[in-house]
């Protein structure tokens, strides 16, 4: 058998060298999180018009929120499960104030309502401006209820009701395996050439490295909400420092000549076009930075909030970065509530809403509103049962999705009974088997993305069985559609 010589990769070069522990610098860490990205080999296969703008926004609620306070059903029967099941952590319909804000929403008789810390949230889905996808969660295949769940026979995602596993595999949509590639890095690999600058990653991070957008040949380029033309790239020195401006000078001249320099060794002469790379695309990125006109629309100080403001500050100055597409990631953390639901999503709801609605302000500002979506996800949802004072790891739950593009005042998919006796219950504690599964979530995306139904299977390799795309080697089974969200 002939074999090809092993040639090492960037990809490879970073993990090899992170496990060498060499990114334990603030240069090296500042190298390595941009990664190489011009080595990726999209395919010719791209829908729509390539040179139009679409950027993705994905925040990802860490902990396993809690979504069934978020969206509850008010029809009278589906309302009193509700309130049997849940019981010390229900919202009461008639309270004063309200505790629940009822959606402009009826489908054959269903009505919904969401958590009264969010009336944005509801305004902007009463426009027509958000959705909510409803029981969803990590399937690998499609499990018709709780009998077939028990029956076995199924495959199942790798450590359900994990933290480390649910919240891995939302970014990767691979519940089957523990995957380092993420659904929005494979988007990226296919689509990257749709932009006109290679040193600026397609995706944007806000939280660090993070396996969303990890691809087979794109890395994240990392920003944080504080990030200006002032201070991006490699720290200089201190503005107190005697000739502080000579000493930056002699340090930029010193890494140019490393990074410049000739190598024998694979790993120094990666490591040098690496960097190289980087203080390119960080020239690039503060030149863009530069470019920002403030906004007039009022962000709130809470973090996610900045970190939303600092995308759209970002997606305004896109030309200088010669974006045609974006995809950026951040995290809002703290939603393992085994404690205190109610008093923490009084808390937490407002701040999201808060985030969201201003978010969707700016888009309209920047006059991109029908250009970008913004959506939710998180670990898994939690039990419908108290453990006392809050709830625990479960899987199917709800999630949001923000923007023009969507058509919106809708609740896609099939909102689960939340009676113990349900058909999709798996357990005394309320655990709902997920019907809609994260690969026809994504699948939506990636299409209005750009991404050819004929690339899907690789964006999404357990799409097939749930619905046919061109690339589907048999077909699955029958009821299974896209979810139609655009």
């Amino acid at each position: 058998m002939c074999r090809k010589k092993r040639k090492i990769s960037r990809r490879s070069f970073i993990g090899e060298a992170s496990c060498a522990a060499l990114g334990s610098t603030a240069f090296l860490s500042s190298a390595l999180n941009l990664g190489m990205i011009n080595t990726a080999a999209a395919r010719p296969h791209i829908i729509g018009n390539p040179n139009d703008y679409k950027s993705m926004v994905c925040i990802l609620l860490a902990g396993g929120a809690d979504t069934h306070n978020v969206l509850v059903p008010t029809e009278t029967s589906e309302y009193q499960d509700y309130l049997n099941t849940r019981s010390s952590l229900a919202l009461d319909i008639n309270a004063n104030p309200p505790e629940l804000l009822d959606l402009n929403y009826n489908n054959a008789g269903q009505t919904f309502a969401v958590h009264a810390g969010m009336p944005d949230v509801k305004t902007m889905f009463d426009n027509g401006d958000l959705a909510f996808i409803a029981n969803i969660g990590t399937l690998i295949e499609p499990i018709a209820d709780a009998n077939d769940y028990f029956n076995g026979g199924n495959q199942l995602p790798l450590g359900l009701y994990s933290h480390s596993d649910q919240i891995m595999q939302w970014q990767t949509s691979v519940p089957q395996s523990r995957s380092a590639v993420g659904v929005g890095g494979r988007m990226a690999d296919l689509l990257y050439d749709m932009n006109t600058l290679d040193n600026i990653s397609m995706n944007i991070s806000l939280d660090g490295r993070n396996r969303f957008q990890a691809g087979n040949t794109i890395v994240e380029y990392a920003i944080n909400n504080t990030t200006s033309a002032q201070n991006i790239g490699f720290d200089g020195f201190p503005s107190w420092w005697s000739d502080q401006g000579f000493l930056s000078a002699v340090k930029d001249s010193a890494i140019g000549s490393m990074v410049e320099d000739n190598y024998a060794n694979i790993f120094h002469e990666t490591f040098g076009d690496l960097s190289r790379q980087n203080i390119q695309s960080n020239a690039i990125f503060e030149t863009a930075l530069a470019n920002v006109t403030p906004l007039s629309t009022t962000f709130s100080p809470t973090r996610l909030s900045q970190d939303l403001k600092k995308i759209a500050e970002v997606m305004s100055v896109r030309s200088h970065l010669g974006a045609n597409r974006q995809i950026f990631f951040t995290t809002f953390g703290g939603w393992d509530h085994h404690d205190n639901v109610l008093g923490n999503q009084a808390v937490m709801l407002p701040m999201l809403n808060d985030a969201l609605n201003e978010f969707n302000d700016a888009m309209a500002e920047l006059g991109i509103h029908d250009d970008v979506i913004t959506f939710t996800i998180s670990d898994f949802a939690r039990t419908l049962t108290s453990n006392g004072n809050g709830s625990d790891h479960a899987w199917g739950g709800n999630q949001m999705i923000m923007g023009g593009p969507i058509t919106g005042n809708t609740i896609y998919g099939e909102y689960p009974s939340l009676a113990l006796n349900g058909p999709l219950n798996l357990s005394d504690r309320g655990r709902i088997l997920p019907k809609v599964s994260v690969d026809e979530f994504y699948a939506d995306i990636a299409l209005w993305f750009g991404v050819s139904p004929n690339d899907l299977d690789y964006i999404l390799p357990n799409l097939c069985n749930f619905y046919s795309t061109s690339g589907c080697p048999v077909d699955p089974p029958s009821g299974y559609t896209p979810l139609g969200m655009f």
